[in-house]
């Protein structure tokens, strides 16, 4: 098992910023850690991801405004993010991959951007 706890999360004006983390208990056998949000009457997407090694992905939504890092040995990832829109708007869960291949999920965090 594997819990994760993010923090960060909170209201901004459109063109903010906001930084989120997520521990870890553990990243030992974990591969991926990343950011997925899920918006009111949608469904939960992919907004970055990182692996053990740093090769990141993100969604086309996000590319150029937010970053991604993740620190091994604090057993973090974090979630910067730029140039907040409304439409950034959701609950924003972190999530980890095991090289085994199971996951997990945070409890989700929170995330307003006001127009």
């Amino acid at each position: 098992q594997v819990q994760l706890v993010e923090s960060g999360g909170g209201l901004v004006q459109a063109g903010g910023s906001l930084r989120l983390s997520c521990a870890a208990s553990r990243t030992f056998g974990i591969n991926t850690m990343g950011w997925y949000r899920q918006a009111p009457g949608k469904q939960r997407e992919l907004v970055a991801v990182i692996t053990r090694g740093g090769s990141t992905n993100y969604a086309d939504s996000v590319k150029g405004r937010f970053t991604a890092s993740r620190d091994n040995a604090k057993n973090a990832v974090y979630l910067q993010m730029n140039s907040l829109k409304p439409e950034d708007t959701a609950v924003y869960y972190c999530s980890v991959r095991a090289y085994a291949g199971e996951g997990y999920w945070g409890q989700g965090t929170q995330v307003t951007v006001a127009s």
